[in-house]
């Protein structure tokens, strides 16, 4: 008998050549400062983002996330949580972690729809289709 592994992400991932993220955590009273380090973004999709780091997050903390797309003006702002971290088998960094954007909506804590929409535009220019 095989098992199968059944992906569990209802979005396509894609990849940005050259793209980097600022992160900061988002703490209950204030804010944190951005990590301006430019981290390398392994992949990203509607629902999430992964990328390297030598700086550890706990799971469950909230970010807010500047993802800089090469060419791109201005940087695409999104909230999120860290859902998962693992060592990163290469030795360039010491993590992968794993952000589960906020949803997309017009309640306090949500992301804008406006920033669905530029995730959307990069999904189009990037995900390169199988078949």
């Amino acid at each position: 008998m095989v098992d199968s592994v059944k992906e569990r992400r209802a979005c396509e991932r894609f990849i940005i050549p050259g793209a980097i993220v600022n992160y900061r955590e988002e703490g209950f009273l204030i804010p944190g400062k951005y990590i301006e380090e430019p981290l390398p973004v392994i992949d990203l999709s509607r629902g999430g983002v992964r990328f390297l780091s030598n700086f550890f997050l706990k799971v469950n903390t909230n970010v807010r996330l500047k993802i800089i797309v090469p060419d791109a003006k201005v940087p695409v702002v999104l909230k999120g949580k860290v859902r998962w971290v693992s060592t990163n088998p290469e030795k360039s960094y010491k993590y992968q972690i794993g952000i589960q954007f906020a949803t997309y909506g017009k309640k306090r804590g949500d992301n804008d729809h406006e920033v669905f929409q530029k995730i959307i535009s990069l999904e189009t220019k990037f995900l390169k289709r199988i078949g």
